[in-house]
């Protein structure tokens, strides 16, 4: 069963590591300090099973699988940590914030790496030189193994102490930065990660306590199993709380990456149209492959939304930016008087007026496109942006290109010879 939950939670690791990758190999040092927690903790974890140890015992050095595991311990906690830190360590830097907290933390950042190193180094001397090690286990447990050797209180004492204190910081950090999160995921991560660091403490002090017990004297077995038991739950618990409280902010990022890439697909049929005709104006034609092929549609679009090397958001503000641009230019193309005709048309066909007004600014841009050979002129009269901000004006084209979508060539007819023009 132990072996068991450690899969599972190497696994959930991995899973996070690889996910984080593509970020952590163009971001900053803060995302790849926390691919290499996840990395590093996930290979600590399989450290643990008996495949790991198999894996490791092929070396010939009996207990180098613990030792490993306990090395990238260390350096997992230093980098998540680092991780933690670096948002107030920079803040410190610029002199932005003087608070005692984020000094104390950004120093501890600092100097996070060095003290990391030294108690890896010191771990490996007493394991490789103090510790009675043999070739026949005669306990399936490290600290068992080693009862009554002082070396295995300072060993294990070294670990805790700095694993104790690194995820004391860790929750300190994230506790104080939960109330003030923005966002009810946030927070809640925050408040989960930190409840995890709370349990990896009070597991740290009593592996020290243990350790330093076991070190003087041989423990019986029962007070052994008792121990390992209460320990592997606190364990458990500390790395469960964390990676769910690591996930959920994550969640609601890709939550809202999700729902602007859904606004991106419901723009694109305007969009691509308008670009088409315009295409001095966009900074990335549209997609045309497959001419005449029935996959020519779902294919373009998917290529229009997702390829260019460009963020969702991005993109999306590109293509509100570009159709806003591209009206411009149809207005100087346009017939004149051709608003008020599809606003008179939308106003026939009923619903209230804000659904009239996206429903005339649809008809507009169609037979706007359909006149779009005449000589540019003067701009022609139509309605000017609709918010203040790129997301009020995006929320409103998205009406009018769901309008859009719904409007017919026989219209677009109807409206041009209302004034005579050829469609």
């Amino acid at each position: 069963m132990s072996d068991v939950i450690s899969y599972v939670i190497a696994g959930m690791l991995l899973l996070q590591a690889a996910w984080r990758a593509p970020a952590a190999m163009r971001g900053r040092a803060r995302e790849r300090s926390l691919w290499g927690t996840l990395t590093a903790m996930s290979l600590a974890w399989l450290m643990r099973t008996d495949f790991g140890k198999w894996l490791v015992d092929h070396v010939g050095v009996f207990d180098l699988a613990t030792l490993l595991k306990h090395l990238l311990t260390v350096a997992a906690l230093g980098l998540l940590f680092r991780y933690v830190t670096a948002i107030d360590a920079a803040e410190v830097r610029t002199g932005s914030v003087a608070s005692r907290r984020i000094r104390i933390t950004a120093a501890a950042h600092r100097y996070a790496t060095i003290v990391g190193g030294a108690v890896s180094i010191a771990m490996t001397v007493v394991f490789l030189f103090w510790l009675h090690r043999t070739k026949v286990p005669t306990d399936p447990q490290f600290l068992e193994r080693h009862a009554g050797e002082p070396a295995v209180a300072l060993y294990m004492g070294l670990l805790y102490a700095f694993s104790g204190t690194v995820i004391g910081l860790c929750a300190y950090q994230w506790g104080s930065k939960a109330n003030a999160a923005r966002g009810a995921a946030l927070r809640a991560g925050l408040w989960l990660m930190t409840t995890g660091m709370i349990i990896g403490v009070l597991y740290a002090a009593i592996r020290i306590i243990y350790s330093v017990l076991a070190g003087v004297h041989p423990v019986s077995s029962a007070h052994a199993a008792v121990q390992e038991c209460v320990t592997d739950i606190l364990l458990y618990g500390c790395f469960f709380l964390w990676g769910i409280g690591v996930v959920v902010p994550a969640t609601q990022a890709a939550r809202n990456r999700y729902e602007v890439l859904v606004k991106t697909v419901k723009l694109q049929p305007l969009w691509r149209d308008l670009a088409v005709a315009n295409l001095d104006l966009v900074a990335v034609p549209p997609s045309r492959l497959l001419p005449g092929s029935r996959l020519a549609a779902p294919v373009n679009t998917a290529r229009d939304v997702l390829c260019g090397g460009m963020s969702p958001a991005f993109r999306l503000g590109r293509y509100i930016t570009e159709i806003q641009d591209a009206i411009l230019e149809l207005r100087r193309r346009a017939p004149e008087g051709l608003y008020t005709r599809a606003l008179q048309m939308a106003e026939r066909d009923g619903g209230d007026p804000e659904a009239q007004e996206a429903r005339a600014q649809a008809l507009w841009i169609r037979a706007a496109l359909a006149a779009a050979d005449r000589p540019a002129g003067q701009p022609v009269a139509f309605p000017s942006g609709r918010g203040e901000s790129l997301a009020a004006e995006g929320a409103w084209l998205l009406s009018v290109a769901a309008a859009y979508t719904e409007v017919t060539p026989y219209a677009v007819v109807a409206l041009l010879a209302e004034e005579g023009q050829p469609a």
